[in-house]
């Protein structure tokens, strides 16, 4: 983790108002700590609580403990980072004091340096070499992943939305017009993030290109295809597949569908028990999204096409049974053109740039 030295702007809870007013004005981290006699965090106060205080009556001599937040958002040795993470994000917080286990201050950090700590060892390679079949004409001089949705290319969309989640180093597969995508997208250095690629100068199928990595991961590995929009929050289902153990986890979507005709039932001796008008079928599908252990990745071939429900098999028969997360977020796979002027209509509420 590369973490910044921010400084840390701390008073006594006997400091008057004033004084922190002055401390505050010059903090680098606009926040000041409270700190008692042993340097345990007492609490710490913003701009805004200098101005509530006032409005309340406080007075600028008074002691800061009147106006102080006791309850403010913190990070202990045992918290989990992502709910820790995300409470900051929820309240607007962009940086938290990180407290030892005798509750005094360690360090500052920011919201990015605890997103890149969470999640370092993650290793994200987006599936970008299908032909797009279904998209053609679209598709006939331009690759599935770089059509424009809202005026950014698909794949760039993914990139950025897994980037706001800490993520920072990806690998893309490619084959078809993969000059394309690496002239797009470089070394990832104009997005702040490095990227790497996985040539396939065959077609090695959904899960083939992972024998290309230059190295075996130390992590997990997500893989995801490229042609996939979803407002998933993938530091979750690491945090998922990591608790459950696995050597796999597979993303399931329930998909509805209504059946078109009147659905007979009958009765055990095969006779007419009634009608079922055009019923709705429930059925968890495959979202295209996969987390994959080291040791999985020991079961891919070397050579071939190879897909991921037969490493799922594999894994199943010779380690153990993977996990399934069933994903309830917004969720689009971009395979027809009816689907893509869907997104065209969703990418604005959804995923803004930035």
């Amino acid at each position: 983790m590369i973490q910044r030295k921010w400084p840390v702007s701390s008073v006594t809870p006997e400091t008057p108002i004033v004084t922190v007013m002055g401390v505050l004005n010059d903090a680098a981290v606009k926040v000041v700590f409270i700190v008692g006699p042993d340097r345990t965090l007492e609490g710490v106060v913003t701009d805004g609580d200098i101005r509530r205080g006032l409005v309340e009556g406080a007075r600028l001599d008074d002691a800061v403990c009147a106006i102080m937040n006791r309850s403010p958002l913190v990070l202990r040795p045992d918290d989990d980072r992502i709910r820790v993470l995300d409470d900051m994000r929820a309240r607007g917080a962009r940086y938290i004091p990180e407290l030892d286990r005798e509750g005094r201050i360690q360090c500052i950090l920011s919201d990015e340096e605890i997103a890149i700590a969470t999640e370092g060892d993650v290793t994200i390679v987006l599936m970008a070499g299908g032909l797009g079949m279904r998209l053609r004409p679209l598709t006939d001089k331009t690759p599935k992943p770089l059509l424009p949705i809202g005026g950014r290319p698909l794949l760039e969309i993914t990139i950025d939305n897994l980037k706001r989640q800490g993520f920072t180093r990806f690998v893309i597969a490619v084959n078809y017009m993969a000059d394309q995508i690496e002239r797009h997208f470089g070394d990832g250095s104009a997005m702040d993030i490095d990227i790497a690629y996985l040539r396939e100068e065959e077609r090695l199928g959904t899960v083939g290109p992972l024998r290309l990595l230059p190295e075996k991961p130390v992590g997990p590995v997500l893989v995801m295809n490229g042609d996939i929009l979803t407002t998933l929050d993938v530091r979750r289902l690491i945090a998922f597949h990591r608790e459950a153990g696995v050597p796999a986890t597979m993303c399931a979507r329930e998909h509805v569908w209504r059946v078109p005709y009147g659905v007979l039932r009958m009765d055990a001796d095969g006779r007419f028990a009634g009608v079922d008008e055009k019923p709705a079928r429930r059925e968890l599908i495959s979202a295209g999204i996969n987390v994959l252990s080291p040791e999985a990745l020991d079961l891919i071939p070397t050579t071939g096409a190879y897909d991921m429900p037969q490493l799922f098999e594999h894994v199943r028969a010779k380690i153990s049974a993977p996990a399934v997360f069933k994903l309830d977020d917004y969720w689009l796979d971009i395979g027809h053109l009816e689907d893509l002027r869907r997104a065209q209509d969703d990418v604005g509420e959804l995923f803004a740039e930035g």
